[in-house]
């Protein structure tokens, strides 16, 4: 804190307006991060009196309001704490994140549509705003693959501990002889940058073809060629979107996406390593998976990564798959 505040009082700093701006955000940020802490240290003195006090009193009903209280003070900073270890570059971004069903056919892609559900819910119970921007469904039911963008307060940093392969295990619906059936789903978690980040793309490496959308929608749907696929030549990096009815918008938004995942490349190869993402990309199938999904012959959800093991698997399935990203974050540490 004190660095920035030395910095915003040099008289040359200002010149550049960007810089400023920035730096005053951080120390915003910085200000807001010892202040909520400062306060939730006031509140836990307070309900250690009340405690007390309940106690001496034998006041049962008080006793049952203040573990109420301790009770949603130790969710608050647990999630104070969760964000404090999301100090990567791109964390505090909105995300881009996609789903591919694997091999399997009709089954594969219902799996692809649970994980769906289930992120949606997810950004839902956070407060983020999901949209899904491209959507192809499967032959029978569910989805062969869909790009959502999530918006809010490091959306990126919570996302990113999806990425990976997502194995289930059931019986499947679709098999009459009801017998049990394992299925693959890959997530690719990508930061949406903004416009202040340069990515230099060459318009000769783009290849943009038109087609009619085909996802749910409207009136407009399927009746002009409003949806967008754009394929990136050097790279083989194809993005698409339908969820707008003008084909400018979907275009535009296409063009967001493949910067996103364009800077992500870049900054890999940057830090020269090894993605996660690219690892993932080889094959959705056996060995690969980060988490498995088991609903026969019991019910237990498993972290391949972290080893945390979660038996609710209803809950998990509707979206409450954040003891899973703080296990992963924890682990990054």
């Amino acid at each position: 804190m004190q660095e920035i505040e030395k910095l915003a009082a040099r008289e040359d700093f200002w010149g550049d307006a960007e810089k400023a701006k920035e730096l005053l955000k951080e120390k915003t940020r910085l200000e807001n991060s010892v202040h909520s802490w400062t306060e939730r240290m006031k509140e836990l003195e307070e309900l250690e009196q009340l405690h007390q006090l309940a106690l001496e009193e034998n006041d049962r009903q008080a006793l049952e309001e203040v573990d109420r209280d301790v009770g949603r003070l130790r969710d608050t900073v647990r999630n104070d704490e969760l964000k404090a270890l999301l100090s990567g570059e791109d964390d505090a971004r909105n995300a881009i994140l996609s789903i591919h069903a694997g091999a399997g056919g009709t089954e594969a892609q219902d799996w692809a549509e649970m994980l769906l559900r289930m992120y949606l819910r997810w950004a839902e119970r956070r407060g983020f705003k999901a949209n899904i921007i491209d959507y192809q469904p499967g032959e029978e039911a569910g989805l062969k693959s869909v790009t959502v963008t999530i918006e809010g307060d490091h959306a990126y940093g919570y996302a990113k501990a999806e990425n990976g392969i997502h194995r289930l295990v059931r019986i499947s619906p679709f098999d009459a002889g009801g017998r049990r059936h394992t299925s693959f789903a890959a997530v690719f978690v990508y930061p949406e940058i903004d416009e202040k980040i340069q990515v230099d793309i060459d318009e000769k490496d783009l290849r943009i073809d038109t087609y009619r959308s085909t996802g749910a929608g409207g009136q407009h749907v399927n009746k002009t060629d409003s949806a967008v696929r754009i394929t990136h030549i050097p790279t083989g990096i194809v993005v698409q979107c339908q969820n707008e009815r003008s084909q400018h918008k979907n275009k535009a938004m296409a063009m967001k996406v493949l910067r996103s995942r364009l800077y992500e490349l870049k900054e890999r190869e940057k830090n020269e390593k090894l993605s996660e993402i690219e690892k993932t990309k080889k094959e959705i199938a056996w060995g690969s998976q980060i988490r498995s999904y088991v609903l026969h012959p019991y019910k237990m959800i498993k972290d391949h990564r972290t080893n945390l093991e979660v038996g609710n698997v209803a809950a998990v399935l509707d979206g409450d798959i954040d003891d899973f990203i703080e296990a992963y974050l924890l682990k990054k540490e």
